[in-house]
């Protein structure tokens, strides 16, 4: 007997707070001691250094703060790390709808997860008798795998996400940082061993193999950023508005652990998980904010969206969208979004598509749509133009 009480044993703490995360939905929960990873912080350094993140516009103070859980709560001793899962199944589509990542069809997983967080923080903080916790959720500098994988979560795959033993790669990750020392568990022993699917299957070439991956050419990046997509990456993005699950679909341990989410987890109706892209190519700020800011695509504008649509179009190849295409090319009020209509203009190439490129090439005045427009038409400089022959 350690003649210590239940709410003061850090072991009892422990177990209080991984059967109430285990309650509320929570795959696995482990902690990890809370002293900087160097190993972490090392390849995140090198990472940077060959600009895998190039468009994150992360530096080497990153790594440093995000490796080590005290700046994020002076004296931490422990990190609890909580693997949270969401896949669901994926919705029937009809062509000419889009493809959405699994994690963002639902409600915005951030308040769900941060509110898993402040109970558990509040039950650490309640058997402590005093403030000792600090929760962690996507908004603080924290290499959430790599505390995830020390604490026996999972561990990183060749796709760079965690996953996890039970639950495969489809877990949203949450940490309470805390000053008490508690019990901490250990890393398991295992990797992805000779299996690459996911290396092979990636359509851009962004994973290496290596356990690196150059995120730059990762579509779930390409489809959140806010500037043009690069031209030589818009052919692979294929059909994705946004995000992109092709690494972890074909991941084994993530098959065979298949749909774990919860009902929380489903789509808030099915042209949220598959938006048909004329629809979204006209999707404006009003109807953005209704339809898409209770998801993880709220934050960054409908602008983004509706670039993403043309995109998805122009692979399609569908002549029915041109009248939709050629539209966008005249009235969108965002020069990135004229700019890559008229790139999926050209991509498609009929007849009308290049009228419409012809006539709107005199009359816009951004440079940047200017240039797509003159790309776009390049190929086609000794064809005809419809009505004149």
């Amino acid at each position: 007997m350690t003649g210590r009480s239940p709410r003061s044993d850090p072991a009892a703490i422990k177990g209080l707070v991984v059967a109430a995360a285990l309650a509320r939905g929570a795959g696995s929960v482990a902690v990890a001691p809370a002293n900087p990873d160097a190993g972490a912080r090392e390849r995140m350094r090198d990472a940077f250094a060959r600009g895998d993140f190039a468009t994150w516009g992360y530096a080497d103070g990153y790594a440093r703060a995000a490796c080590d859980p005290e700046h994020i709560l002076a004296g931490a001793k422990s990190v609890i790390c909580i693997a949270l899962p969401y896949a669901t199944p994926p919705p029937r589509r009809a062509p000419l709808q889009g493809r959405v990542s699994n994690y963002a069809w639902s409600r915005d997983y951030h308040l769900r997860l941060r509110a898993l967080l402040a109970h558990l923080a509040a039950i650490v903080d309640e058997a402590a008798g005093a403030a000792v916790t600090a929760i962690a959720c996507d908004t603080k500098p924290l290499a959430e795998r790599a505390f995830a994988a020390r604490a026996g979560l999972g561990w990183i795959g060749k796709h760079t996400n965690l996953i996890a033993a039970r639950d495969g790669s489809f877990v949203f990750l949450g940490e309470i940082v805390t000053t008490l020392e508690l019990p901490p568990d250990a890393p398991l022993r295992k990797t992805c061993g000779s299996c690459s699917r996911c290396v092979d299957a990636c359509p851009t070439g962004a994973l290496r193999g290596d356990y690196t991956i150059d995120a730059s050419r990762c579509i779930a990046d390409l489809t959140q950023r806010t500037d043009a997509i690069p031209r030589e990456l818009r052919a692979m993005i294929g059909d994705w508005v946004w995000g992109c699950d092709v690494c972890q679909d074909v991941c084994p341990p993530t098959q065979r652990a298949g749909a774990r989410g919860d009902e929380g987890m489903s789509a808030i109706d099915a042209t949220v998980a598959a938006p048909p892209l004329v629809d979204l190519l006209r999707l404006r700020s009003g109807e953005f904010k209704r339809r898409y800011r209770r998801t993880a695509m709220g934050w960054r504008g409908s602008a983004v969206l509706r670039r993403n649509a043309a995109v998805a179009l122009g692979n399609a190849l569908d002549r029915s969208s041109v009248p939709a295409l050629a539209a966008s090319l005249r009235d969108d009020p965002h020069a990135m979004v004229r700019g890559h209509a008229a790139w999926a203009l050209g991509r498609i190439a009929s007849p009308p598509a290049l009228e419409a490129l012809r006539v709107r090439q005199s009359l816009e005045t951004d440079e940047s749509v200017r240039d797509e427009i003159a790309l776009a038409l390049e190929p086609f400089a000794n064809r005809t133009p419809l009505g004149t022959a």
